[in-house]
C-alpha cells in the first residue's frame, strides 16, 4: 500500500505545572506545550498518526519533515516500515544523525506503525508483544522548580493524585530533601540531572549525597551524554541505579551504552530515537544485556500513546513517564488521564485514539 500524503501540524496548549513565582522551570519557559503531529495517509484513504520531538523548537522538526522527509515518502510502500526508515536515514544522514531529521523520521515511523495495526484491526501493543496489559502504572515527572517549598507542594499533590513513583528534575539537595520529606518513605524518587555535572567526581559525590533516600535511579548524571565511559564510572561508584538514553541518536548509541556497562535502566525516547522500530530494537538489546527498559516519555500526543503500547506489551511491568503539567486542552482530551496511579491502554485498532481538534 503506497503513501499518498504526509502532513504535519503543531498542536499547542497552554499549561500550568505548579511553579511558584520564584521557580526556575527548567527548560520550559514556554508559550505553550507543543506537540508535532504527523499524519500519513495511504492511497486507500487509511491514515496513521505519529509525533516528532521538538518542544518549543518543534518548528525545526516540522521543517525537516515538510522539506526533506515527507516528499521522499510519497509513493513508498507503507508496509515496509524498517526499509523506508533505513532509506530515509541513509538519504538524509548529512543533515544529522540525531536532532530534527531523526525526530521527524521518528514521527513517520510511529505513524506507519499506527497504520499497520489499523490495517490488521489490532491494538498496537498486540503487534509489539504478548503481555496485553489493560493498564500501565505511571510515574509523575515533575518539572524543575528550584524552590524546596514548590517541590514539596507538588510532590504532595502528585501523591494525592495516586502516583506511587515520582521523578524530580532538581540538582539542589535542599529541593531533593524536601521531596523526600513530602513523599511517603516507600515511594521511590528518580532524579533526572539533565547532564548537570562536568566531572565524574561531582556526579559521584551527588549520588553519594542522596544515599538512603530511596532513589530508584539518577538519570544522565554527566555532560556530554554520549560520554558512556563517564556514565559507567559513575555507575561503578554509585549505590543507586543509573539511567540514560533520552539523548541517544539511535540503536547503535544504545549498543555502545550497553557495551560500556553504563546503565541499569535504558530510556529510549520514541519521538527521538527513530520511532517504534528503533525502540523495539533497543528493547531487544536491553533484554540481552539484562538492563531494564523504561522509555523516556515527556509527551502528550502519539509519542505518549506509542510508549504506552510498548509498556502494555512488555514482559516486565514498568511505569510510564507522565509530565506533571496540566494542559488546558490535551491532544486526546481526558482519555489518557492518570487514575489511581495508572493509565488505561486504548483497545481500538492502532494507537487507539485520534487527536482532537
Amino acid at each position: 500500500m503506497r503513501i499518498a500524503k504526509v502532513e504535519s501540524r503543531i498542536y499547542r496548549s497552554s499549561f500550568t505545572y505548579g511553579a511558584g513565582e520564584s521557580g526556575v522551570g527548567g527548560n520550559l519557559h514556554l508559550r505553550g506545550m507543543d506537540t508535532l503531529l504527523v499524519r500519513i495517509e495511504t492511497e486507500d484513504g487509511l491514515h496513521g498518526w505519529g509525533e516528532g520531538f521538538g518542544f518549543n523548537l518543534v518548528d525545526t522538526t516540522k521543517d525537516a519533515l515538510d522539506r526533506l522527509l515527507a516528499p521522499a515518502c510519497i509513493g513508498q510502500d507503507a508496509t515496509d516500515i524498517a526499509g523506508l526508515g533505513l532509506m530515509l536515514a541513509r538519504r538524509f544522514h548529512n543533515f544529522g544523525r540525531n536532532g530534527p531529521v531523526t525526530f521527524a523520521l521518528s514521527g513517520i515511523d510511529i505513524a506507519l506503525w499506527d497504520l499497520k495495526a489499523k490495517r490488521e484491526g489490532k491494538p498496537l501493543h498486540a503487534l509489539l508483544g504478548t503481555a496485553a496489559r489493560t493498564r500501565v502504572p505511571a510515574y509523575a515527572s515533575l518539572l524543575r522548580y528550584g524552590v524546596p517549598e514548590d517541590v514539596a507542594r507538588n510532590v504532595r499533590e502528585a501523591v494525592s493524585r495516586g502516583y506511587r513513583q515520582i521523578k524530580l528534575h532538581e540538582v539542589d539537595l535542599a529541593c531533593i530533601r524536601a521531596a523526600r520529606e513530602a513523599a511517603p518513605a516507600e515511594i521511590p524518587l528518580m532524579l533526572d540531572i539533565n547532564c548537570a555535572w562536568l566531572s565524574v567526581r561531582d556526579a559521584r559525590d551527588f549520588c553519594r549525597a542522596v544515599e538512603g533516600m530511596n532513589i530508584r535511579w539518577v538519570e544522565e548524571p554527566t555532560w556530554p551524554p554520549e560520554d558512556f565511559a563517564a556514565t559507567a564510572a559513575v555507575r561503578r561508584a554509585a549505590r543507586c541505579g543509573i539511567s540514560a538514553g533520552e539523548n541517544a541518536g539511535g540503536p547503535q548509541d544504545f549498543a555502545n551504552l550497553f557495551a560500556a556497562e553504563a546503565v541499569d535502566v535504558a530510556q529510549p525516547s520514541v519521538t527521538k530515537v527513530g520511532g517504534l522500530t528503533a525502540l523495539m530494537q533497543v528493547a531487544e538489546m536491553a533484554a540481552e544485556a539484562d538492563v531494564e527498559l523504561v522509555p523516556h516519555c515527556p509527551y502528550f500526543g502519539p509519542g505518549l500513546l506509542a510508549s504506552l503500547h510498548v509498556l502494555a506489551a512488555a514482559e516486565r511491568e514498568q511505569p510510564i513517564e507522565i509530565y506533571y503539567a496540566d494542559l488546558a486542552s490535551a491532544p486526546y482530551g481526558h482519555a489518557l488521564d492518570v487514575k489511581d496511579g495508572f493509565i488505561a491502554v486504548p483497545t481500538g485498532p492502532g494507537l487507539g485514539l485520534e487527536p482532537v481538534g
